[in-house]
């Protein structure tokens, strides 16, 4: 944000002894500061904003941050959305690592989903880990050491059901890719047809369509491999849990969020917050942040 400060002379009167004249300038100066930053302003004076950056989850990519992106860049923080592979724990954090390691300054980690488990393990493999301002869970898998996705899921809510479940139908299908490329030699996506209901129940159809359409699948590598790292063991973390997530659960998210000891905020909202809810993922950055006040 551009704050224009103004700064005011005054004129000592002839009338008015020195101290008082002094004081007086003194406190028009103090004003004229106070005034100059804005309400609602979510910038402090003298300190650099931290670069965002986004890590997507399964079953989605980056431009579900696209509103965030777009109000951030507004307020003047510098933001990075790269492209999560979606291949397994240690190589896809190995690869935002190196994303990370190009940054200068603090950094506020932001994960959505599967991408919880990224950052999780991005922050502390990064040669920026003391850049970490703050690690940022939105309805997202927050792992301890030795845990991985598909074991986070044992409470109740969870709508993510991979073929061969008993008795259940599957939401999930597989599609074989070259092993080389998906190390179960599978990738997994959301059926299309249980897109909405388990994904983004609060968006409008039209769009979940071409959301299902458009989601990048994962490995099943990525939801088996345990976690190595617990980065929110050291550093700051704060969560948003959607009380409509019907992909992970909602007491699932929130277990883990207080497991972890972060910061939580509430949202009615589904799995999908981040394009429903734009606004209260930025609020919760902000907080992050530390510029929300």
């Amino acid at each position: 944000m551009n704050f224009d400060n103004r700064f005011h002379q005054v004129k000592r009167s002839s009338l008015l002894p020195a101290a008082i004249a002094g004081a007086l300038v003194v406190s028009v100066v103090f004003t004229a500061g106070a005034a100059a930053q804005p309400a609602g302003s979510h910038e402090k004076p003298d300190r650099p904003k931290p670069t965002v950056v986004f890590v997507h989850g399964a079953f989605a990519d980056a431009s579900g941050w696209s509103a965030e992106v777009e109000q951030l860049q507004r307020e003047g923080y510098p933001v990075i959305a790269p492209a999560n592979p979606l291949r397994g724990v240690s190589s896809d954090a190995g690869y935002i690592a190196s994303v990370l390691d190009t940054v200068t300054g603090p950094i506020v980690l932001v994960g959505h989903s599967y991408g919880g488990v990224v950052i999780t393990n991005a922050a502390a493999m990064t040669q920026n880990t003391n850049n970490i301002k703050a690690l940022v869970y939105i309805a997202a898998y927050i792992p301890d050491v030795g845990q991985a996705a598909q074991v986070l899921t044992p409470l109740p809510g969870s709508q993510i059901v991979l073929p061969g479940t008993p008795g259940v139908p599957p939401t999930v299908i597989l599609r074989p890719c070259p092993p080389a490329n998906c190390g179960a030699g599978f990738d997994a996506y959301i059926d299309p047809v249980n897109f909405r209901q388990v994904f983004a129940a609060d968006l409008p159809a039209t769009q979940t369509a071409v959301m299902a359409a458009t989601q990048r699948p994962a490995s099943l590598v990525a939801f088996g491999e345990p976690s190595a790292f617990a980065a929110w063991r050291t550093i700051p973390s704060f969560a948003l849990v959607a009380t409509a997530d019907n992909a992970i659960g909602t007491a699932n998210v929130r277990a883990m969020a207080q497991h972890a000891g972060a910061r939580i905020v509430e949202v009615n909202a589904s799995h999908a917050v981040l394009v429903s809810q734009p606004n209260a993922v930025v609020r919760l950055i902000h907080t992050a942040a530390g510029t929300d006040d």
